[in-house]
C-alpha cells in the first residue's frame, strides 16, 4: 500500500517517536509480537523480535533502504479481526509491526530480511503475515533446525486477504478491493502481487508453519512504484500451572523450585511455589513437547520429579508431590570433563532401579537397603564415561546419607566456527560436516556462530552454503580432523552481491526504450535493455571489476561516455546513477527546386496561298515574331515620306 499524504504523515511521526524513544509495548497477554526499534542505516539494519515466551524470538537483520522503515505501532495500518488471521489471533490494532523496502528500487535487487530465531519454532500455533504485497513481490525460504530448507506444505500457507476491502468490520480506514490479494507460487515459494503491478492498498497473506524453523528469509523486490511491506508475528499462548504437595506432612509444599524445559532442552522458565503451593508459567506457546520439573525441598524427594506437558490445545496442568527422604539416601552428580551439569543421564542402582539426572545433574536415591551397592549410568550420545564410583556400603543401624556418587563424563569434541560477510556475523547460514558419523548441517546464529556439538574422532569435510544474495569469498569447504579436543575457528567468509543500475536519455532528458545495455566482467558480459523509462538494472553481480557499455541504437549518436568502469568489493554495493546521454541524428531535409516556367508559343498563321502559286504573299516564317518586322517596314515607309516632302520644299 503506498500511502496517502495523511497516512504518510502519521506513519513518519510514528517513525519519529520510535526513533527518540523506545517504542509502547503491546499489552500483555496479547499474541502480537513485541519489537525493538530497528538499528543501523539503510542497507545495514538489525533488531529483535519476541513474543511473550522466549521461546518465540529471533534476531534479524536486513539491507532494506532506508526511508519509510521502521517499526510502527498499528495505529494506522491493522489486520482486522473480521480477517481470517484475525479471527484466530485477534485484532493487529495497536499492535507493532515492521515496515521494510528492497535494497534497491529496481527489479534486480531484492532486500534479505533473516530472522535467526533463538530455539526452533513451535509446529502450530503462530503465524506470520506479510502485508501490502501489490506491486512488488517476496520470495519465502526457511531452514529447519537441520539445515534443510523448508517445503511449501511446510511454509503453511493459509491464504492472502485485503485488510483495506470494503465490509470487512473494525478495518482501518484505507480502502482496497477484496479481489486485490497476492497469489501464492508453492514452487518458488514467492508471494507476487497483482498482475499489473498496481500501486493499491491492503494486499496481504498469513502462514502457520507447520515445522520447526531456525531461520526465516523473506526476499523482498520491487515490480514497480515505490515499495514498501509489512511484517506481522503472532501467536496463541497458553499457561501452564499447578501444585506441589508435601506427602508426608499433608501440606503443600513452599518454596519449591520449578522450571519449564523446552522440546530442546532449554530452560525456558523457573518459579518457585508460593505458601499454599502453586505455581505458573503463563504466556506459554500453545505446543507440545514441555517438561516441568521441580527441585524438592532439602530433606524431600519426589518419585516423580519431571512430568511432560502439551498446551497445544488448552492450559496445561502438572501437579508434584514430594515426601521426606527415607534413609538411607544416595546422591551424587553427574559432569563432563569441564565440570558442566549434564541432564537426563540415566542412573541405576543395582542394576534395577534408575533415577534420571536433574537439570543440574544432580540424582537422588532413598530408601538404600543394608548391604554392599552398585551404581552406573548410561552415557548419552555424544559422551563416554572417564570415571564412575567406587561400590559403596550401607550399614547396618546407620541412617546417614551417603553422597558424592560422582561420574565424570567425557564430551566428544565440538567442531566451531563463524560465517560472516565483511567482518559481520551472518545468520540463518547452511553449514555441512561429512564424516565418521555420516553428514550433518547446522545453521548459524544471528552472530555468524556455528557448532557440531560431541562428533566422533576422525577426518571431516565442512562446507558452507551462500544464502541468497552472497556467494562463498574464498574456499567453500575445509577439511579438518577431530581428535580428542575442541576444533574452533573453522571460519568461512561471504561476499555480498552487488548491482548496477542507471538510465539511458537523450540530451533533452527523454527516456530512451531498449537501448542495449553490455556490463562485463570477469566472469563474462551480461546484457540488460532499457525499459519504458529508460532505466536499466542488473543484480547478482560479484566482486570484481565492471565495464558498462551501451550501444548506441539507430537514430542515435554519440554517448557522454559511450562506456564507463565501476567496481563492486565484498561489501556488494549498489552502483546507481550510471546513466548515458545520446544526441538524435540531426536529418537536414533536402530542399524542393523551383520549377522552370513553361513558355507557351503564339501559334503562326497559316498563310493563304496566292493565285495559280504555291506560297502566300507573306515572307517565308524564319521563326521569328513577323508582328515588329511590319512595323519597321512602316517606319521606313513614314520616313521615306517625309523626306521627299523635304525636298520639294526647298526646290519650291
Amino acid at each position: 500500500m503506498r500511502r496517502t499524504v495523511a497516512f504518510a504523515a502519521a506513519a513518519l511521526a510514528a517513525f519519529t517517536a520510535l526513533a527518540l524513544g523506545a517504542p509502547a509495548s503491546a499489552a500483555t497477554g496479547t499474541p502480537w509480537a513485541d519489537w525493538t526499534p530497528l538499528q543501523g542505516t539503510g542497507g545495514a539494519y538489525s533488531g529483535s523480535v519476541q513474543i511473550a515466551s522466549p521461546q518465540l524470538k529471533a534476531d534479524y537483520t536486513s539491507d532494506s533502504l532506508g526511508g519509510s522503515v521502521g517499526v510502527f505501532n498499528g495505529d494506522s495500518v491493522w489486520l482486522a479481526a473480521s480477517t481470517d488471521v484475525g479471527a484466530k489471533y485477534g485484532s493487529s490494532r495497536d499492535q507493532q509491526y515492521l515496515n521494510l523496502r528492497p535494497r534497491a528500487d529496481n527489479a534486480t535487487s531484492p532486500s534479505e530480511t533473516t530472522y535467526t530465531f533463538a530455539h526452533p519454532t513451535p509446529t502450530a500455533n503462530w503465524t506470520f503475515v506479510l502485508g501490502d504485497i501489490d506491486a512488488d513481490q517476496v520470495r519465502i525460504t526457511a531452514l529447519g533446525p537441520d539445515g534443510r530448507t523448508l517445503t511449501a506444505a511446510q511454509l503453511g500457507f493459509r491464504g492472502g486477504f485485503n485488510y483495506c476491502a470494503p465490509g470487512l468490520a473494525g478495518k482501518p480506514s484505507c480502502t482496497g478491493d477484496a479481489a486485490d490479494v497476492p497469489s501464492w507460487d508453492p514452487a518458488t515459494t514467492t508471494l507476487t502481487g497483482n498482475a499489473a503491478a498496481a500501486d493499491t492498498s491492503g494486499a496481504a497473506a498469513w502462514f502457520e508453519p507447520n515445522a520447526p524453523i531456525s531461520s526465516l528469509t523473506f526476499a523482498f523486490t520491487r515490480r514497480a512504484g515505490f515499495p514498501v511491506y509489512q511484517t506481522w508475528f503472532a501467536a496463541i499462548t497458553r499457561t501452564i500451572s499447578g501444585t506441589v504437595t508435601d506427602t508426608t506432612a499433608g501440606t503443600p509444599s513452599d518454596g519449591t523450585v520449578v522450571r519449564l524445559i523446552g522440546s530442546d532442552g532449554t530452560v525456558l522458565g523457573e518459579a518457585t511455589t508460593s505458601a499454599d503451593g502453586p505455581y505458573a508459567f503463563p504466556d506459554v506457546l500453545a505446543t507440545g513437547g514441555y517438561r516441568v520439573e521441580i527441585t524438592p525441598p532439602a530433606g524431600k524427594i519426589s518419585d516423580q520429579p519431571a512430568r511432560a506437558v502439551d498446551v497445544t490445545d488448552g492450559d496445561g496442568t502438572a501437579d508434584f508431590t514430594v515426601r521426606d527422604i527415607v534413609p538411607v539416601p544416595v546422591s551424587g552428580a553427574v559432569r563432563d570433563q569441564h565440570g558442566n551439569p549434564i541432564a537426563g543421564a540415566t542412573v541405576t542402582l543395582d542394576g534395577g532401579r534408575t533415577v534420571v539426572t536433574a537439570a543440574d545433574g544432580t540424582y537422588l536415591l532413598d530408601d538404600v537397603a543394608v548391604g554392599q551397592h552398585t551404581v552406573t549410568i548410561t552415557a548419552p550420545d555424544g559422551y563416554t564415561v572417564v570415571s564412575s564410583p567406587e561400590p559403596f556400603t550401607v550399614p547396618a543401624g546407620v541412617e546417614t546419607p551417603i553422597t558424592g556418587q560422582d561420574f565424570v563424563l567425557q564430551a566428544l569434541p565440538t567442531l566451531s566456527g563463524t560465517v560472516t560477510a565483511v567482518g559481520t556475523g551472518v545468520g540463518g547460514v547452511v553449514v555441512t560436516a561429512s564424516g565418521p558419523g555420516g553428514t550433518v548441517q547446522a545453521v548459524t546464529a544471528a552472530d555468524g556462530t556455528y557448532a557440531f556439538p560431541r562428533l566422533p574422532a576422525g577426518e571431516y569435510t565442512v562446507s558452507v552454503e551462500a544464502p541468497q544474495g552472497y556467494v562463498v569469498s574464498g574456499a567453500a569447504s575445509r577439511s579438518e580432523t577431530v581428535a580428542a579436543d575442541d576444533v574452533t575457528q573453522v571460519d568461512f567468509a561471504l561476499a555480498r552481491l552487488g548491482s548496477v543500475s542507471g538510465a539511458v536519455t537523450d540530451d533533452g532528458g527523454s527516456p530512451i526504450a531498449n537501448a542495449r545495455v553490455t556490463v562485463n566482467g570477469s566472469d563474462g558480459p551480461r546484457v540488460v535493455t532499457t525499459g519504458d523509462d529508460g532505466g536499466y538494472a542488473l543484480g547478482d553481480l560479484p566482486a570484481g571489476d565492471y565495464v558498462i557499455t551501451v550501444t548506441v541504437p539507430d537514430g542515435y549518436t554519440g554517448a557522454t561516455p559511450a562506456s564507463r568502469s565501476v567496481t563492486i568489493t565484498d561489501a556488494g554495493e549498489l552502483v546507481d546513477a550510471q546513466d548515458f546521454v545520446l544526441t538524435p541524428v540531426a536529418v537536414t531535409p533536402t530542399p524542393t527546386p523551383t520549377p522552370t516556367p513553361t513558355v507557351t508559343p503564339t501559334p503562326t498563321p497559316t498563310p493563304t496561298p496566292a493565285p495559280g502559286g504555291t506560297g502566300g504573299g507573306s515572307l517565308p516564317p524564319t521563326g521569328a515574331d513577323p508582328l515588329p518586322a511590319l512595323g519597321a517596314a512602316s517606319v521606313l515607309l513614314l520616313a521615306g515620306t517625309f523626306l521627299v516632302l523635304a525636298v520639294r520644299r526647298r526646290r519650291a
